[in-house]
C-alpha cells in the first residue's frame, strides 16, 4: 500500500478545517479519503467515471443539469 501520493483538497475547502475530502491521482485511478480520518481507508475511482462525476457536479453548481 503506497502512502506517498500527493493528496489535495478543493480550493473551496477551508484549509484549516478537517471536514472535507482529499483526492489523489495514482496515475490510473483517483483516490478519495476523509480528511478527518485519513488512515481509515479510501475509495478508488477509475479516471473516466471520476471525470463524469466532476462534470456533473460542475453542471449542478451552475444549475445546468437537465432532467430526462
Amino acid at each position: 500500500m503506497r502512502s506517498s501520493w500527493s493528496w489535495r483538497k478543493s480550493s473551496y475547502s477551508d484549509m484549516q478545517a478537517d471536514q472535507c475530502v482529499e483526492v489523489a491521482w495514482t496515475g490510473r485511478d483517483v483516490l478519495v479519503r476523509d480528511t478527518k480520518d485519513a488512515a481509515q481507508g479510501r475509495l478508488a475511482f477509475a479516471a473516466q467515471p471520476w471525470s463524469l462525476f466532476l462534470q456533473a457536479a460542475g453542471d449542478a453548481r451552475r444549475g445546468t443539469i437537465i432532467d430526462g
